[in-house]
């Protein structure tokens, strides 16, 4: 946690070479929370190099940056604190890891970082285990329910590599799901639009429409689990909720997905599961290295709660 009663004065190094000033204040502020960040950046009392600057300017090395007196409430110390005992065994989840970068299994429950309500998430409290780590960023998300490989960078130089991986859609990635239903065999490619809007409520959901963002999701089928199915999914984009939205348009929603699923119908069978939430598992992970383009494939180890709801399902 950063507090101080005085002005501080931060020169940029490489390793913040081109990133935004408002994604710096997140990770070097850690606990401050981003409306307040982004107010002192509105109202001018962050400066670069004695100058006003908006949220999106990029710094450069060698880049002076003022920071404005900042106290953080003893409400939100604790809070963090509370969180941080959430997060702490996420040492016991990494994959692998190097100077670089580092690829964790994420547990299903936990968001990738804080925001929408959550103070901490995984990116915050792998900053608040490693105080000493310069550079700690995520190279892409997944859901707070959805468990499985997570990518995180160490360097900047490899943060925008894997990113432009992802854009040029180089990095593939595989998901494990269990869906309603028998899943038709011969469906395997879904080419869909998607649609991101809100309900009444204020719910944001995404549906297939015409005027939605192209999608594209490879779906296998894994193994039938009598009235259920499992399925190996390879989403070709990366839209928001985009395999839960492309297998419910299939007709075999994710098992206990409120959003996309009929939960009603299932509540007695997820009582008998003691599942609240889906099961959708980022099994693998693939991706090139800057140095030598050297392929790397990272497969995360199947929950033991979602390998036991599979074992249930096929008895």
């Amino acid at each position: 946690m950063n507090s101080f009663d005085k002005p501080q004065f931060w020169t940029i190094t490489d390793a913040h070479d081109g990133q935004r000033i408002d994604n710096f204040l997140f990770s070097q502020l850690k606990g401050v929370p981003k409306t307040r960040i982004y107010r002192i950046l509105r109202k001018g009392e962050v400066r670069v190099n004695k100058g006003r600057i908006k949220a999106v300017y990029r710094l450069k090395t060698g880049d002076i940056i003022r920071i404005p007196p900042i106290r953080v409430a003893e409400r939100e110390n604790k809070q963090e604190i509370a969180n941080f005992d959430q997060v702490k065994n996420l040492e016991n989840s990494i994959l692998f890891e190097n100077n670089q970068f580092m690829v964790v299994n994420k547990p299903s429950g936990i968001a990738v970082h804080g925001g929408s309500g959550l103070s901490f998430g995984v990116i915050e409290g792998f900053r608040a285990l490693r105080p000493k780590e310069k550079f700690l960023e995520l190279v892409h998300r997944i859901d707070k329910d959805t468990s499985g490989c997570l990518l995180i960078a160490k360097r900047r130089s490899y943060l925008v590599h894997f990113q432009n991986q992802l854009r040029h859609r180089k990095m593939n990635k595989e998901y494990l799901a269990v869906v309603n239903g028998q899943w038709p065999k011969k469906k395997q490619w879904v080419d869909v639009p998607l649609l991101k809007t809100e309900r009444k409520s204020g719910e944001r959901i995404v549906l297939v429409d015409a005027n939605g963002k192209p999608s594209q999701t490879r779906f296998y089928l894994e193994q039938t689990l009598k009235e259920h199915s499992l399925v190996r999914a390879k989403p070709i984009t990366g839209r928001t909720h985009q395999i839960s939205v492309h297998a419910a348009h299939c007709g075999c929603p994710l098992l206990g997905d409120e959003k996309y699923s009929n939960r009603d119908a299932e509540q007695s069978l997820l009582k008998r599961l003691s599942l609240n939430t889906f099961l959708l598992h980022a099994q693998k992970l693939s991706f090139t290295l800057p140095e030598d383009e050297q392929l790397m494939e990272i497969e995360a180890p199947v929950p033991e709660m979602m390998q036991t709801v599979i074992n249930t399902l096929a008895s």
